[in-house]
């Protein structure tokens, strides 16, 4: 019986090759599209889940009452580590991780710049990152000694044994290697090519006691028998104890797996971050599979004509419904898996192309018996989703119905194909919105005037004796003909690194704890960075040599301070009276997609972290960077000149909305793509079982245009009705979309306009080839009878 079901299946996919095609293409698209979805959202969530403790492991986190809403951030003050230790037994391991830290390597001739992370000894015991050589109890017991990865070790000491030698970092301190990582796995959140002791942060005396600088990220390990709940309640009181500015500040645990997926909050609940993204890529996956379903449900029901005879005659000799549903059913799951073979292969050759789209090391492991279990549950569901609606359509017929030629229904009214195409471009006009207003956001936002001029600005990093021999540096640049401005500053013009709500001033509320940025230059800001200066003046230590403590403020903080007259008055920071000797106009330091926030820039007394350099547009760009390579090496010989462009940083704040519109448009070209092979499948069979009321119609004299227009009409209307569904339900979820960001686009109704113009446009293309084949048939040929 299977057997005899396989080949009537077999056969009527040959019959049938157009449709047959159809289906099997569409169905390919849509498993194919799912499944590269299906590998993102699986990589996004296993990041940092391979860690043996991960369910014991948490991130201390602060929660705070500011302007009536409760405010939550991650990072920590460096004391509070050594406070937790001390007064909680439930917690079995913690680590402090400071952020980033660039530090040159130097063995022999051979100078490598190596990235990572300044921790505590139990970061190894509380993740799993393994030692391949060195003793996890000890490793990092010696404020001298390193650990670096495997990859790393290869580049300082090539081929050589590295555990035991010894290196210089920063051209200062002399550090053992006392082990050796296992490369990092793709799958993790952290990225870092060398582990150094907390005590070597204490050697260079960096390691403060002042609770108020919430500089660094804080890691527990809670023992196993402890009840995260009840530790909850039992810490979140630890700053009454020992912050005395901020005695009212909550501190709470939050779980270490969930850090990833789940990084925005609001009012102090978790209202979610990335997981926003797998969502909504997650539904669009879901979307356009069962938009491949509707097409082989459509195509199916549309061919019932056909195999209407064939189960009348079934059900005469004696075939119950059951036995009709399974033998469709099979067809479908057939053709769900020969569409599963060609999706396999569009996923291994799209799969390196969509690695690089999303910025992922996906990969598909064809050796994983899970995958090949998931994979064939996958065409079992699609086949049976698929399926179901014509298996069900096709065995009710009625055999008296069926042999006398009566069982057709009529076209009018609602029926279940209008409703599944009305969905399909419901979907699809979506989609077009959707990619629509994420591209007039990206547009609008890219627009924004940033308040400083990028183009041919670039800014390095200081380290080594760039620092020391900053003003011989200067002074050479200077004097050449590669540069017109230099300046310092605390972080680049692109990234914020510090803020606080401590500062003071005059009038200022004690309640008022809003956010102001913290940032630092030495003088030529305004003709290095091209920020406009709107009153007073730039720093000029030589003109003013207390400037050292002089400060501008942009416009923002204008506001904030309520200053009718800013020029002279004082702000306090840090224990330092910054007097203000000029306002800014506002510029973007942060997000792009952000309002910007009141600033404080202070002058050289607060220090500096990089060099801001404006190359002279009159040269070559290539020849400028030499010469400013050339006198870096002079003056820092042993630290490579590294160097960054400012607007292809600026450019970097757009990358993620940039992937996503990407992926949104990529995705919305494919659905429409499926949807009209569904339709160019119904339209042709609508055309072919219209073909005799063509012919009579054109023997009536009717024309090609009005022929065209009467068989195109009835898609138009489907997709009218598209249009209406579409239209709330797109605004409803890119309305919500957009509430992330400060800066944003007005939703309007063009938008609208132009998504249904385009559905109709794509559905009347699709329809019209097969109206206007159809309607310049020759009626002689139509009229013949069979």
């Amino acid at each position: 019986m299977l057997k005899n079901y396989l080949k009537i299946a077999w056969r009527n996919l040959l019959r049938n090759k157009s449709f047959s095609v159809l289906n099997i293409v569409g169905l390919s698209i849509g498993l194919a599209v799912t499944a590269l979805i299906v590998i993102w959202i699986n990589f996004e969530i296993g990041i940092d889940q391979f860690h043996d403790n991960k369910d014991r492991t948490y991130q201390v986190y602060n929660q705070y009452p500011v302007d009536g809403e409760i405010w939550t951030w991650n990072s920590t003050p460096k004391i509070m580590a050594s406070a937790i230790q001390k007064d909680y037994p439930e917690v079995e391991h913690i680590a402090r991780v400071n952020w980033d830290s660039d530090f040159l390597f130097a063995k022999g001739d051979k100078r490598i710049n190596g990235r990572g992370k300044i921790v505590d000894p139990d970061f190894l015991k509380i993740f799993s990152f393994p030692l391949l050589e060195g003793n996890l109890e000890t490793v990092l017991d010696d404020v001298n000694s390193v650990i670096i990865t495997e990859s790393f070790a290869k580049k300082v000491f090539g081929n050589e044994p590295a555990v035991g030698k010894t290196v210089k970092v920063d051209n200062a301190d002399s550090f053992m290697v006392t082990g050796i990582l296992k490369d990092l796995p793709s799958n993790t959140a952290f990225e870092f090519d060398f582990l150094m002791p907390w005590a070597y942060l204490k050697q260079r005396g960096s390691d403060d006691k002042y609770w108020g600088n919430n500089s660094i990220a804080t890691y527990v390990m809670l023992k196993k028998e402890v009840d995260y709940t009840l530790f909850s309640e039992k810490i979140k009181n630890l700053r009454k104890k020992y912050d005395k500015d901020s005695p009212e500040m909550v501190t709470y645990l939050y779980p270490f797996t969930r850090s990833w997926l789940y990084s925005n909050f609001e009012n102090g609940e978790e209202i979610g971050g990335r997981i926003d993204i797998i969502r909504m890529f997650g539904i669009i996956a879901a979307i356009i599979l069962i938009i491949a379903c509707i097409n082989f449900m459509n195509l199916s029901t549309a061919r019932s004509e056909k195999r209407a005879k064939e189960v009348g005659v079934r059900k005469v000799v004696g075939a119950r419904r059951l036995t009709l549903v399974s033998q469709f059913l099979g067809e479908s799951i057939l053709i769900s898996f020969i569409a599963a073979v060609f999706a396999l292969i569009l996923v291994l050759v799209a799969l390196p192309t969509f690695s690089t789209l999303v910025e992922k090391p996906l990969s598909l492991d064809l050796t994983n018996l899970g995958f090949w279990g998931s994979t064939l549950g996958v065409i079992c569901f699609t086949g049976l989703l698929a399926g179901s609606y014509p298996a069900l359509f096709l065995s009710g017929f009625k055999p008296s119905s069926v042999l006398k030629g009566t069982f057709m229904k009529s076209n009018t009214g609602v029926t279940p194909r209008k409703v599944l195409v009305i969905l399909q471009f419901s979907a699809a006009i979506i989609l077009i919105t959707s990619s629509i207003i994420v591209s007039q956001q990206l547009k609008k936002v890219q627009d924004r005037q940033m308040g400083y001029a990028k183009n041919n600005l670039i800014y390095s990093v200081i380290q080594g004796d760039s620092e020391k021999n900053y003003s011989l540096i200067k002074e050479e640049l200077l004097a050449s003909d590669a540069v017109t401005s230099i300046t310092r500053t605390s972080s680049p013009v692109t990234e914020g690194w510090s803020n606080s709500w401590n500062f003071e001033w005059k009038g200022k509320d004690k309640e008022n704890k809003r956010i102001v940025q913290r940032f630092a230059a030495d003088e030529n800001i305004k003709e290095t960075l091209g920020i406009e200066i709107v009153a007073g003046r730039d720093f000029d230590l030589y003109k003013y040599p207390t400037d050292s403590t002089a400060a501008i403020i942009n416009e923002s903080a204008v506001a904030l301070m309520n200053f009718d007259e800013p020029i002279g008055q004082i702000v306090k920071d840090n224990g330092i009276e910054w007097h203000i000797v000029g306002v800014a106009k506002d510029f973007v330091l942060d997000s792009p997609f952000q309002r910007i926030q009141p600033m404080v820039i202070e002058g050289a007394k607060a220090g500096f972290n990089v060099i801001h350099i404006k190359l002279n547009k009159t040269g070559s760009t290539s020849e400028n960077l030499a010469n400013v390579e050339a006198v870096f090496k002079k003056y820092n010989p042993e630290y490579p000149f590294e160097y960054q462009f400012i607007d292809q940083e600026y450019a970097r704040k757009f990358d993620s909305e940039k992937r996503t519109g990407q992926l949104v448009s990529m995705f919305t070209l494919l659905t429409i793509f499926i949807s009209c092979l569904g339709l160019f499948g119904l339209a042709s069979y609508m055309a072919e079982n219209r073909i005799k009321e063509i012919g009579i119609r054109k023997v009536l004299g009717a024309s090609v245009r009005s022929i065209t227009t009467l068989l195109s009409l009835d898609f138009i209307k489907l997709v009218l009705v598209s249009i209406v569904l579409a239209v709330p339900i797109s605004w409803y979820f890119m309305n919500n979309w957009l509430e992330d960001f400060d800066y944003r686009v007005n939703i309007s109704w063009q938008t609208f306009v132009l998504a249904g113009i385009l559905a109709l446009a794509i559905a009347l293309v699709t329809v019209s080839y097969q109206a206007i084949k159809a309607a310049t048939t020759n009626p002689i040929k139509s009229l013949r009878t069979e």
